[in-house]
């Protein structure tokens, strides 16, 4: 068996890249993948001289040989994939759980899209070494919570993932790169979008990168942010750029960088509650609602099995963001789509009610409240029933309680931002089966790379 690790996860152009490395054999190579339209292989090194090393828990730094290289100055930005190959491994697939090591490549490009990766949320669910934040979390006293190291096989690729399997797409866990961001960042490649690629720590040891970008794309699920990561993005919209979350359970749970960076801690629950909640005042005391528009707590998750749902429900056809799609006010779309568009979670706002016959949805008075802000529009809704696996608590509401939806919409600030609401768009847009979403994701990315 042969697995790794990156020493960091973001390298630039010329800088040097340093892989951790343990196998049983006594020599390997390693390909150096980018990923866009599917893998492409830019280089492969020579035999090296493989290591034993031991395991350690998921709270360690696991301290394996390391393995240095430098990154050519012609590599573009992007998603990079290292395949460590022993003779005979595997090839390559995006859902190894063993020789495969993800990093990312930045760039210095004035203006356009930068592509964000969910490491941290990548690494909170990497169960390498034993635990994470959902199996046997590792404790921590100071700051008090569970704590899991980023410096050990996983983070996208390469590791064991703690997840419920999908029932409607087997071919990756949830979780890794493979299940959303691939699927977003290759439907871009395919029709001529060109990103720039960074990840979220990226965003908390340097905010000013995303000053050269006109637009910050995220995509899938994008759980887990440090307080330097939100201040970065919302300084980032308040100073004209514009933000595009094709994801949902956005900024639900806080985490600390400790240990240089090397480690994060989150506490999700104790005594008395979860001190790592963004929205309660037992929390951070600072809804989610306020980066986004949304949160999942006026949402919900359907994790295990088939889910039904009435659709995306027009709120607004006039709006660009419908320009070209058809759809009429009170018309669904993604409903029929594998798998259906809302889910397995789904971000929304406070409703005071959803009407069925007509399908309209009526924002709540107090929303502002809660975080929403007030020039917050409503484009499209997709009312969530009893059926889903949860409905969480929020104010003025017990679990299951009050309406909750999926909601996509926008605001400005003076960059807009726009939300759509549900994990799945990705692997919607990627899979062509509804020409609707595809429009309106191209309304979004050209409207907001333009303004």
């Amino acid at each position: 068996m042969i697995r790794g690790y990156p020493g960091r996860a973001s390298v630039l152009p010329g800088e040097r890249l340093v892989l951790h490395v343990a196998t049983d054999s006594p020599r390997f190579h390693v390909g150096f993948y980018r990923w866009a339209d599917g893998p492409q292989l830019l280089w492969q090194s020579e035999c090296l001289p493989g290591e034993r090393a031991p395991e350690r828990g998921a709270a360690e730094d696991w301290r394996w040989p390391p393995y240095t290289f430098t990154v050519p100055a012609d590599w573009p930005s992007g998603v990079y994939i290292a395949h460590l190959q022993e003779p005979g491994g595997r090839p390559l697939d995006l859902a190894l759980d063993t020789a495969a090591v993800l990093f990312v490549v930045r760039g210095m490009r004035q203006g356009g899209m930068l592509y964000k990766l969910p490491l941290a949320t990548y690494h909170a669910y990497n169960c390498t070494g034993g635990g994470c934040y959902y199996l046997d979390p590792p404790r921590s006293a100071d700051p008090p919570g569970a704590r899991v190291s980023l410096q050990r096989p996983g983070g996208g690729i390469g590791g064991t993932v703690w997840c419920a399997p999908d029932h409607y797409d087997a071919s990756s866990p949830r979780q890794t790169f493979a299940h959303w961001d691939a699927r977003f960042l290759r439907w871009l490649a395919r029709k001529g979008y060109a990103p720039e690629c960074c990840t979220d720590l990226d965003l908390h040891d340097d905010p000013e990168l995303l000053y050269r970008y006109r637009l910050l794309v995220s995509a899938g699920h994008d759980e887990y942010w440090s307080e330097p990561m939100r201040d970065a993005v919302e300084d980032f919209t308040r100073r004209g750029g514009n933000l595009a979350l094709f994801a949902a359970n956005v900024c639900w749970w806080r985490i600390h960088l400790v240990d240089g960076g090397t480690a994060m801690v989150c506490h999700q629950g104790g005594p008395r509650g979860a001190r790592d909640h963004w929205w309660p005042q037992g929390g951070a005391g600072r809804p989610e609602d306020g980066l986004s528009g949304a949160s999942y707590r006026h949402g919900g998750g359907w994790w295990d099995g088939a889910r039904t749902t009435a659709g995306y429900i027009v709120q607004q056809p006039a709006h660009w963001v419908f320009e070209g799609t058809g759809l009429a006010r009170g018309e669904a779309f993604g409903q029929h789509t594998w798998p259906p568009l809302a889910g397995y979670e789904c971000d929304g706002v406070p409703l005071d009610s959803f009407d069925r016959a007509t399908g309209m949805a009526t924002l709540s008075a107090w929303r502002d409240e809660e975080g929403t802000p007030a020039d917050y529009q409503l484009l499209a809704a997709c009312p969530l029933d009893a059926r889903w696996q949860e409905l969480p608590p929020r104010a003025r509401h017990g679990a299951g309680e009050g309406v909750h939806a999926a909601a996509m919409g926008l605001f400005t600030r003076p960059g807009m931002v726009f939300a759509a609401g549900t994990t799945d768009w990705a692997q919607v847009l990627d899979s062509g089966r509804d020409q609707r979403v595809e429009r309106i994701t191209r309304n979004v990315l050209d409207r907001l790379l333009r303004r």
